[in-house]
């Protein structure tokens, strides 16, 4: 689950935040990432539910491939190291059942209103 935030006050562009965490069966949460977010000089009025929770997923990982190495190894070493954060949380968990959860992109109320978005779309299910 990510969820995304206004990042600063600038009404004119899009600035945001974002969280990633895993949902435990318990219904607890587990912090992933949250060293991440996202710019763009468009405005808020021009995107909508759909575009900033794509932008986020691919945001948060896996990144693309660079320095010879393939979409495969960079899927690979996302899911690890993921896995690595969960269980330095005391949370053991394979990466490959991580990479089957589903991936739900959460707006705030701040986001929502700035792009006039309904709060009965805030969330989306996906895997990442």
């Amino acid at each position: 689950m990510t969820f995304v935030d206004v990042d600063n006050q600038a009404v004119d562009t899009i600035s945001v935040s974002v969280r990633h965490e895993a949902e435990l069966v318990d219904g607890t949460r587990v912090l992933l990432l949250n060293d991440r977010g996202w710019g763009s000089s468009q405005g808020w009025a021009a995107t909508s539910v759909a575009d900033i929770q794509e932008t986020t997923r691919a945001v948060v990982g896996p990144d693309e491939p660079f320095g010879g190495r393939s979409q495969e190894d960079m899927e690979a070493d996302h899911w690890a190291s993921l896995q690595q954060i969960v269980q330095r949380q005391g949370v053991i968990v394979d990466a490959a059942a991580l990479r089957q959860l589903p991936h739900d992109v959460v707006l705030s109320q701040q986001v929502l209103a700035r792009i006039g978005g309904d709060s009965d779309t805030e969330a989306t299910c996906g895997n990442a």
